[in-house]
């Protein structure tokens, strides 16, 4: 197990390294120059010369990026010229807040869509299938804008039972914390438990035709028993795939539901690095998003192995 890990770590540092350039090239190519955005109204030359020495923007592409990827490798994401905060303290003290959103969202998918979709395999081409099905495209549909404020009409302005937006940290009071992030929890795993349950379905209906669950059944098992301990387990492998996938999706910002509900997480971080041109926080924010991602796909690749002893060897 131990090598499998690291053969899947050194496949990931090349990717890392690829993405960085990727982004840091990119963003060069948006329109708008930081240094004029920094120097207010006036934009004195010199001013904006002294802006552009401070922050490297005057040095050659390759040294900047150097420079850029140097800070980075030793921990030091630069600073904001947004705010003129550090970076690295502006990502922990967002991290948390989009990692909860996303782990809530990801149970709530997982509670919903995979019971929904071991049911639409089992009862495959009755009309709860059918039931099943029209919901979950239904939930890949709603635009999660939308979903948000229907939620925010019913729950906060005609029953007030939750409040519209805010956010307040679990540290400070868990219950409060809970109330301003069960309506964007439920928006994020709304989508998710779609996917989850359509994979699910996909995934079961391919294990209960199998050889072992027509030998588990000629042997007199229960349907539940056949379905619970023989089908599920093999017929989630696939299902694991899309879960952490998506799971690393939602940690890298999901940038229209902490709009709409006022959440201070990665995803109001980046759109605000975007319009002020703050590339590095850009940069950081991608990049943390790219590590996110691998480590999704890492976690996947482990759990294949826990759940099937076939690839063991």
């Amino acid at each position: 197990m131990l090598n499998f890990v690291f053969r899947r770590l050194l496949v990931a540092i090349p990717t890392l390294l690829i993405v960085s350039v990727f982004v840091f090239l990119l963003l060069k190519l948006l329109p708008g120059d930081p240094a004029l955005a920094l120097a207010g109204e006036e934009r004195d030359p010199q001013v904006i010369e002294t802006i552009r020495a401070k922050y490297g923007l005057d040095q050659p592409l390759p040294v900047q990026y150097v420079r850029w990827l140097g800070g980075v490798l030793q921990g030091d994401f630069g600073v904001s010229i947004r705010t003129r905060l550090p970076i690295g303290e502006m990502i922990v003290e967002k991290l948390p807040v989009t990692l909860q959103l996303s782990l809530q969202a990801m149970i709530i998918a997982l509670i919903i869509g995979i019971p929904a979709g071991v049911l639409a395999a089992f009862k495959r081409g009755t009309p709860i299938d059918y039931l099943v099905s029209t919901l979950g495209l239904g939930g890949l549909s709603i635009p999660s804008f939308w979903l948000g404020i229907m939620l925010i009409l019913l729950f906060a302005v005609s029953l007030g039972w939750l409040p519209s937006g805010g956010y307040v940290g679990f540290l400070e009071s868990p219950l409060a914390n809970l109330r301003y992030t069960l309506m964007p929890s439920l928006v994020l795993g709304t989508a998710a438990a779609a996917i989850v349950m359509r994979h699910t379905r996909s995934s079961m209906i391919a294990t209960l035709q199998q050889d072992y669950i027509r030998t588990a059944r000629a042997k007199g098992l229960r349907e539940y028993v056949v379905v619970t301990r023989h089908a599920l387990r093999n017929g989630l492998i696939p299902v694991v795939t899309t879960a952490t996938l998506h799971l690393g999706e939602l940690l890298s910002g999901a940038v229209l539901t902490e709009q709409v509900f006022g959440i201070p997480g990665f995803g109001k971080m980046i759109v605000d690095g975007v319009f002020s041109r703050d590339y590095a926080v850009v940069q950081a924010v991608v990049l943390c998003a790219a590590v996110m991602f691998l480590l999704m796909s890492l976690i996947a690749d482990i759990a294949y192995v826990i759940l099937s002893p076939r690839l063991r060897s």
